[in-house]
């Protein structure tokens, strides 16, 4: 593989998945190529007929060659190959929050180390009106075609920022008038209390899968907020848990 050649595949991603697909289609994300198993054509006729409209090649190629594109991630039959995800800046996602006309709500991931994870947090966060997620550069799942697929396509529309240091984002947050909610097991701060409020522009952190938040992390949140556990195990999966306080904060928004 030759220096140009490298530099084109580390601009470009791989989409699998019929869903992914057709909602990277209307999002107007710039697609360079569609394959379709030759099997999948009939199944995948409404691919086709948005590829056409919007003037993409599509090819039709044996499965075991899309196999081998999606590299183990099921495809159903269809693979693309489009323009690298594009992540924002910091100050992209306040602006998006101010020109909603909504109170600012912000997902900070501290070390998602699962594509699955964060897939399926990104899938809610569209769900539940979320302006943007900040991710870190370093331990941390970045937008591959595993998280896409995962995120039923949601990863077209959630603006994702990855970011050198989560701490000092933090802080930057803070000056932008943004209150920090911190997921924590050990928090006395019962999601579900009466005192528990999200009437606020706010950022809520969810930790890594095993070990939570980092301490760091944790001492800059403004409040700490845990779920209230009523079995014999004293935690959830990571998107799980993000989603059940995704969710708290659309329903006490929407009381208002």
């Amino acid at each position: 593989m030759t220096e140009q050649d490298s530099q084109q595949d580390s601009q470009e991603e791989w989409i699998a998945g019929k869903h992914p697909v057709m909602e990277a289609l209307r999002s107007g994300r710039e697609i360079n190529k569609i394959w379709i198993a030759e099997q999948s054509q009939k199944n995948a006729a409404p691919i086709i007929a948005e590829a056409k409209k919007a003037g993409i090649i599509v090819q039709f190629a044996d499965k075991r060659k899309l196999d081998q594109m999606a590299e183990g991630t099921t495809h159903q039959g269809v693979v693309a190959q489009a323009a690298a995800y594009r992540y924002f800046e910091l100050e992209e996602l306040l602006e998006r929050a101010r020109s909603s006309g909504e109170m600012p709500f912000l997902l900070l991931l501290d070390e998602i180390e699962d594509p699955h994870n964060l897939g399926s947090i990104l899938r809610t966060a569209e769900c539940t009106g979320v302006h943007g997620v900040i991710i870190p550069k370093r331990r941390s799942a970045s937008l591959t075609a595993t998280v896409s697929k995962t995120s039923a396509g949601a990863v077209e529309y959630v603006a994702v920022s990855r970011v050198t240091n989560i701490a000092q984002t933090i802080d930057k947050l803070k000056e932008a008038g943004i209150w920090v909610a911190g997921a924590d097991v050990g928090a006395h701060q019962d999601v579900y209390a009466s005192s528990t409020k999200f009437d606020m522009p706010l950022a809520l952190v969810i930790g890594n899968e095993s070990k939570g938040i980092g301490r760091l992390i944790r001492e800059k949140c403004d409040f700490l907020i845990k779920l209230p556990m009523n079995g014999h195990l004293n935690s959830l999966n990571a998107s799980v848990a993000a989603g059940v306080l995704m969710y708290e904060v659309l329903r006490q928004r929407r009381s208002l």
